[in-house]
């Protein structure tokens, strides 16, 4: 069985967002992973790694997984009328609708969250209910055919949750072996519930940028 997974690919993209799920994804037996976007030129990512699209949203086929990473860029996507009708269409015939991080907002205005539980990174998590969604503060939540992801990292585990959907625990569990996936963090920061809260505010400041972006944006 061959499977097709698309995940799009756009400047100002969170690699770690892109990259993560697509380690996953393009270990999987058989499968097939496109980085999708509207041309085939390189694309910097918002940390400034350079990502080579492979197939134009023209040219797309259909996938059985769709996948929308987060990042700055994403604010762009919000109110571009080619991407939003894009994934609508694509979303159609796709097994599974997914995202990465602020991807869901994306899905969101695209209308594919509304009724839908979903969640998204921590600080962003209060626009879902602007968008129809139920917000659910989870590392990964599915909602049958929808599966979005929490902040950056979660998009490993998320990742290895839709292999094990679509192929089964054993082939899920063989790949997180393979990659040695066994997260053991050195500080635990990584949640506004555990982390002191100077470096809340710390990394609140740091995005405030973006944050006030999408306020307006979303309204």
């Amino acid at each position: 069985m061959t499977l097709r997974f698309g995940i799009l690919c756009f400047p100002g993209v969170q690699q770690l967002d892109l990259t993560g799920p697509y380690e996953v994804f393009a270990s999987a037996e058989g499968a097939t992973v496109h980085l999708v976007w509207k041309s085939l030129e390189p694309i910097r990512s918002a940390t400034g790694l350079m990502l080579i699209p492979d197939t134009t949203l023209a040219e797309a086929p259909d996938f059985d997984v769709l996948c929308v990473p987060g990042g700055s860029g994403i604010n762009a996507l919000l109110t571009d009328e080619t991407v939003l009708a894009f994934l609508r269409d694509k979303a159609s015939r796709a097994r599974f609708v997914t995202s990465v991080c602020t991807g869901s907002l994306v899905l969101g205005k695209a209308g594919l969250l509304a009724g839908r539980r979903a969640t998204t990174h921590w600080n962003a998590l209060d626009f879902l209910p602007r968008l129809g969604a139920t917000s659910v503060e989870q590392r990964v939540v599915q909602d049958g055919s929808l599966i979005t992801a929490g902040g950056v990292t979660s998009g490993i585990d998320f990742g290895l949750i839709v292999v094990a959907e679509l192929m089964g625990r054993e082939e899920a569990e063989t790949i997180q072996l393979a990659l040695e996936y066994a997260p053991a963090p050195p500080f635990d920061a990584g949640l506004p519930s555990t982390a002191p809260p100077s470096i809340v505010e710390a990394a609140r400041v740091r995005m405030a940028g973006s944050r006030r972006e999408r306020e307006a944006l979303l309204g």
